[in-house]
């Protein structure tokens, strides 16, 4: 399993730009282009959502686990009733983070989309702002504030949580 894990944190170090290619053939023989499935399948997880839980539940001490399985409890219900609400700061966390790099990607949606209808804010301000010849900074903002505003609105509900999990992540300041 730490051969496996050391060959996902090598993922890491690859550029999307080498994988580009290679992930649009593939979604094309999938038949996932221009659709949600492939907006949103091919980017569910990533090598350093991996590396972030792994670290969670490392950290988590096997007593809890050995203790569930005394009582009879079923390897599902060790995760669902025991380990996952512990954890539950990091997954937030880790989704979070992960909503973040997604919603203000650019490049990936603009590869995965050919219809308007298909596109995320994202790559749609981008291209309303490059398709005039003259610059409108009102409208401009407006997309902008459009597209930060969801995110905002995400991180000051769930900050508790955020807060938790660096608070029990063992960072310093």
């Amino acid at each position: 399993k730490n051969i496996l894990f050391v060959l996902v944190l090598i993922t890491m170090m690859v550029p999307f730009q080498v994988m580009m290619i290679p992930l649009f053939l593939e979604s094309n023989f999938l038949g996932l282009l221009d659709t949600y499935a492939g907006l949103i399948l091919p980017k569910a997880t990533s090598a350093f959502g991996i590396f972030m839980m792994r670290s969670y539940f490392a950290a988590l001490p096997k007593d809890l686990e050995e203790a569930a399985r005394v009582d009879g409890m079923s390897e599902f219900g060790i995760f669902w009733k025991i380990m996952f609400p512990l954890v539950l700061p990091g997954t937030l966390t880790l989704a979070i983070f992960h909503l973040m790099q997604n919603w203000n990607n650019l490049i990936y949606p603009l590869m995965m989309t050919s219809s308007t209808r298909m596109r995320t804010l994202s790559a749609g301000l981008a291209l309303f702002v490059g398709e005039h010849a003259t610059t409108y900074y009102g409208p401009q903002l407006a997309g902008a504030l459009l597209s930060v505003l969801p995110l905002l609105i995400i991180y000051i509900f769930f900050q508790k949580y955020f807060i938790a999990s660096v608070a029990t992540s063992g960072m310093k300041d």
